[in-house]
This record gives structure tokens, C-alpha cells and sequence, in this order.
């Protein structure tokens, strides 16, 4: 992409991308995917001080700037700060990438109130007060802007035993939708990005080579990489997807498309537990 503003500029400026949990994974790679098209980058960590040092040494490699920043999503409203500090620090915001995510593996019978709290503080009320901290210095530059919400399959279909999760997932996606309503008028897109299953460390497949992971229920027959995932981010940041919001675009190797296949192929009653 070019080193100027969405909305122009003059002198041409380089762009800035701030992507929450920026740590490892999915927002690792779409941290070095921006840097490859041009944006100075900030990254969010909420545990993981080396892995956020990594990522701003893959890159500083690119040849542009990483600013690392420690954010804690279920510490609201205040937490939020930290992203208004980043685009001071960097000079300017152009992308927001709300990627910092959790969630649980328990049945709704079992949950406990500050578990579901927890997870929709960090996966839904989290990622909206970071846009909104977002859209109105994107509004003060008066140059659009990008947002791009990390959903899941799961925005458009239910997990047993997922249940906050899904939840704030649905509920992200479908804010996604009315951000994009209300922020095109200052030439803002919004869109969410629904992953399947993606080899990252919250699936507990660091460093998997997903060419030798056999899924059978998903068409493609694997996992995905995370660098599949951020390439979709990269064309939803940059300036080529400037008629393009209001969208969920789903990486997940067909896994969604198995709905019926899956039902009749079940030979048991395991799907019933986490």
C-alpha cells in the first residue's frame, strides 16, 4: 500500500495500525502482515511481555515502527487508555484491529457470574470502547480510517460449553454492523473477521505445521495458519477495501458449510460435553 493517510494527505504520512493482543497468534501475524504493507504498528499484551517483544522485532525488521503496550480488556473503562497512549506515541491511528480475545470450555449450568463477565468485558465491551476510543481520533484526522473485529465462527454458529463466548462473539459481529452505519459518513469502515479453527496457541497449536493436522470435518482436511487469517485483516486495513463494510468475512476452511454433513456423520454423543 502507500505511505499516506486513507484519506490522503500532504505530505504523504506513514500509517498506523494499533492491534490488540498483538502477543502471539492471529494478531501476531496480522502485526507483520501490516508491516509488510507499509503501516508503523502498535501492539496490545496482557500476559506476554516476550511474545509482544517479538512481534515488534519481526516488525521493526520490516523497517517500521512498534510501539508494545501491557492491556488489561477486563480492566474497564480505564484499560482503554492504553490505546489512546499508543496513538501518541505513534503520532496517529488509521487501523484498529481488536484481536485480544478469551474464553471457557464450561456448560452454561456451570458458569459463574464473573466468568461470563469476564469474557464479555474482554471479547464484546472491550473491543467497543477501543473503537470508539479509535473512531473519534479517526474522525479528529479528518483522513477514514479501518476497523476490523477478530469474531469467530462461532459470531455465526453456537459451541457447546461456549456459551459468554458465543455471546459476545454474536454480539460483536453484529455491532461490527452497526459501527459500520454509523462511522461511514467520516469514510471509516468496519468489518469482522470470523476465523475457524486457526493454529495459534490458543488452540494449543503453536508452531503446528497444519499441512500434517488431519481434520476430517473440515473440507479443506486442516487447521488454519494465521498468516491465512491476517491476509484477510491486511486486505480489510488497507486502502483497496475502501467500498467494502458492514461485512463478516469467515476463515475457516468450510468449516461452517458442515452443518448437515455433520449431523448425519455424528456417531455419538460426545458433541454433547466440551
Amino acid at each position: 500500500m502507500s505511505n499516506a493517510p486513507f484519506g490522503g494527505g500532504n505530505p504523504p504520512v506513514t500509517p498506523v495500525a494499533l492491534v490488540t493482543g498483538g502477543d502471539s497468534g492471529i494478531g501476531r501475524a496480522v502485526a507483520v502482515k501490516l508491516a509488510e504493507q507499509g503501516m508503523d504498528v502498535g501492539v496490545t499484551w496482557h500476559r506476554d511481555l516476550a511474545g509482544a517483544e517479538k512481534t515488534a522485532r519481526e516488525v521493526r525488521e520490516k523497517g517500521h515502527r512498534c510501539a508494545v503496550a501491557q492491556l488489561d480488556l477486563a480492566d474497564l473503562p480505564g484499560g482503554v487508555d492504553v490505546i489512546g497512549a499508543l496513538a501518541d506515541e505513534l503520532g496517529r491511528v488509521d487501523v484498529l484491529v481488536n484481536c485480544a480475545g478469551t474464553g471457557t470450555s464450561t456448560r452454561l449450568l456451570d458458569l459463574e457470574h464473573s466468568t461470563v463477565q469476564q469474557v464479555l468485558d474482554v471479547d464484546l465491551i472491550g473491543p467497543f470502547l477501543c473503537s470508539q476510543n479509535v473512531a473519534r481520533r479517526m474522525i479528529a484526522q479528518g483522513t477514514g480510517g479501518r476497523i476490523v473485529n477478530i469474531t469467530s465462527v462461532h459470531e455465526h454458529q453456537p459451541r457447546v460449553g461456549a456459551a459468554p463466548y458465543c455471546a459476545a462473539k454474536g454480539g460483536l459481529g453484529l455491532l461490527t454492523q452497526v459501527m459500520a452505519l454509523e462511522l461511514a459518513e467520516y469514510g471509516i469502515t468496519a468489518n469482522s473477521v470470523a476465523p475457524g479453527e486457526i493454529a495459534t496457541p490458543m488452540t494449543d497449536q503453536e508452531d503446528t505445521d497444519v499441512a500434517k493436522v488431519d481434520r476430517p470435518g473440515i473440507p479443506l482436511g486442516r487447521p488454519g495458519d494465521a498468516r491465512e487469517v491476517a491476509a484477510v485483516v491486511a486486505f480489510l486495513a488497507g486502502p483497496e477495501s475502501s467500498y467494502t463494510t458492514g461485512a463478516s468475512w469467515v476463515v475457516d476452511g468450510g468449516m461452517l458449510r458442515m452443518g448437515p454433513q455433520a449431523a448425519s456423520h455424528l456417531t455419538s454423543d460426545s458433541w454433547r460435553r466440551p
